[in-house]
């Protein structure tokens, strides 16, 4: 059966768009009861914020899984020990009360019981912690598995800003199908009044698409198919945080090819970049000092986001014109950035630009240093 048929993938397509579905009604609501007084946030270990939120979406994402496809591994960012510990017990009450919520709210066309959604189920604190827990596979190249962020883009999440709950299935390498959800993003772009909250979904060979969601019913806004560039009043995409990327090296490309940066966190801004508000999402290693290594990119901070913008019509590589890896384990491998453009001509001027920036960058450091 060919990649193109839509038969391909459509129960890992309705289980995924379900999973992410209620993960977002947690998000939400954790947001709006939770998060303004900061009382139920802990620290990870690379510092970012990480919220009650994270663990129940996390929660409810991999029970989907777990039920509707028991044999696949899952590649996630959070583990439930912290959870466990007794300090923690006002903190793991609201993970299982927030998750069983949302896992027990009624089906919507599409959704079944079989896959542990509605309130004949019942979920214990146990079955959920380590439901959390499932997502410590190690990856790898030559497997099926599905890749786990439950809110992408944390700081954004706690401002109230642009943050993304991401789901990916990747068989043998290669990603197969996104689904990400946008809580916060405008439904529609050019009409700021006109609603919030969607869903953007891709198969390979199949397109890319957004829903709306809400929490009773899904509707789509149809097929999402990129522009052609327009020089006028484009942007590119770049992330909100300094530590997650070389803003100075980004500005260079950017005022090279006449466009202006846009600061957003999460892969939201592959959403973006997909349905044609920005031309250029960059992604370089932020300057590191003492011969430290930069971040190495995990695979789920990439990969839902990648098949989306390719099956909008648009391309994705490393700065060096590379393909993506997503068969090396968690990790990425050896970080050279990320290039995603609405176009092929588009991108290849994008890269002869990074190389330049970085040469001037690389120059600027010889003559600087002692």
């Amino acid at each position: 059966m060919s990649l193109t048929s839509p038969e391909v993938f459509s129960v890992e397509k309705r289980v995924a768009i379900a999973a992410v579905r209620r993960a977002c009604l947690v998000t939400s609501t954790v947001f709006n009861q939770l998060v303004r007084d900061r009382t139920d946030t802990l620290k990870k270990e690379d510092e970012s914020p990480v919220t009650v939120g994270d663990y129940a979406a996390q929660a409810v994402i991999n029970t989907v899984l777990r039920n509707a496809f028991p044999k696949d591994p899952i590649v996630g960012e959070e583990g439930a020990d912290a959870l466990r510990q007794e300090s923690n017990d006002r903190l793991r009450e609201r993970v299982v009360s927030l998750a069983t919520n949302a896992l027990q709210e009624d089906l919507i066309d599409g959704e079944s019981t079989q896959w542990g959604l509605g309130s004949h189920h019942e979920h214990s604190s146990e079955a959920l912690l380590k439901a959390i827990d499932e997502g410590n596979d190690t990856g790898g190249p030559d497997k099926r598995m599905w890749t786990v962020d439950p809110i992408d883009g944390t700081k954004g999440f706690l401002r109230g800003g642009q943050y993304a709950v991401c789901l990916s299935l990747i068989v043998n390498g290669q990603v197969v199908l996104g689904v990400i959800g946008c809580p916060n993003i405008q439904i529609h772009p050019s009409t700021p009044d006109g609603g919030q909250g969607c869903i953007f979904v891709a198969v390979r060979g199949q397109g890319a698409f957004q829903v709306i969601s809400n929490s009773i019913t899904l509707s789509g806004t149809g097929a999402i198919k990129l522009p052609y560039f327009s020089s006028e009043k484009s942007y590119v995409l770049q992330s909100e945080e300094p530590k997650h990327t070389n803003i100075p090296l980004i500005k260079h490309v950017s005022d090279e090819l006449h466009l202006t940066e846009w600061g957003m966190d999460s892969q939201a801004k592959y959403c973006c970049l997909a349905r044609g508000e920005g031309a250029v999402y960059l992604r370089m290693p932020a300057s590191t000092v003492g011969g430290k290594q930069p971040y190495e990119e995990r695979i789920w901070d990439h990969a839902p986001g990648s098949i989306l913008v390719e099956e909008a019509g648009g391309k994705i590589t490393d700065s060096e014109g590379a393909p993506l890896r997503f068969g090396l384990g968690r990790g990425m491998g050896k970080n050279h950035g990320f290039v995603a453009t609405v176009d092929e001509e588009l991108h290849g001027r994008v890269i002869s630009a990074i190389k330049r920036a970085q040469f001037t960058e690389d120059t600027k450091k010889t003559k600087d240093a002692p």
